[in-house]
């Protein structure tokens, strides 16, 4: 069993990306969440290959809060098809995993 995930989401601008992250913070499905970009995305999409700018959002979490957290991210987020991909923590500092459980129980 992980000790916690990290859930990777992107976006289209770096506002939406925030709005994303506080809202996830605020409703205490992730402990937190940290922004970065933007990066350059290439991919298929309708039958033609696309290029994009996004703002990718990492969330930390617990296995707990997944369910959550990605109907949360698809409720919220403007893609028809976003990307949420969660990643186990199979290692980390026993402090690190106790402030992610105590910040995603607190609901």
């Amino acid at each position: 069993m992980a000790l916690a995930l990290t859930v990777l989401t992107t976006t289209d601008s770096a506002a939406r990306a925030e709005e994303l992250a506080r809202g996830a913070v605020e409703a205490r499905l992730a402990a937190c969440a940290q922004i970065s970009g933007p990066v350059t995305s290439v991919y298929h999409w309708q039958k033609a290959i696309e290029t994009a700018e996004e703002w990718q959002v990492t969330f930390k979490t617990t296995e707990a809060c997944y369910a959550a957290l990605e109907a949360h991210l698809l409720a919220a987020h403007t893609y028809d098809t976003p990307e949420i991909v969660a990643t186990p923590v199979v290692r980390a500092s026993a402090a690190y995993v106790a402030w992610i459980q105590a910040e995603t129980s607190a609901r």
